[in-house]
């Protein structure tokens, strides 16, 4: 299943590097971890259980940066399949 495209303009912005961030998208709960550089690069989305470990898909993010450069050439969002466990 692909990512919605206002979902991937969300994961496309920067955060704090190497953080963790629970949040919501249209009634499904996310979170997301960042890489060194503050961009989501492991996204869950599922329904939240009580321990905030995420039951549901597990996508990772694959970049192509620039050479001697932080800057994305390109990127995009592999579906790694489900997620049952906590994280």
């Amino acid at each position: 299943m692909a990512l919605n495209e206002k979902l991937v303009a969300k994961l496309n912005k920067k955060y704090a590097p190497d953080t963790r961030i629970d949040d919501s998208y249209h009634g499904k709960d996310i979170t997301f971890i960042t890489n060194e550089l503050g961009e989501p690069v492991t996204l869950f989305i599922g329904k939240r259980r009580e321990d905030g470990a995420i039951a549901g898909e597990r996508y990772t993010r694959k970049i192509v940066r620039k050479p001697n450069s932080d800057e994305i050439l390109k990127s995009h969002w592999d579906l790694k399949g489900k997620v049952t466990r906590g994280m």
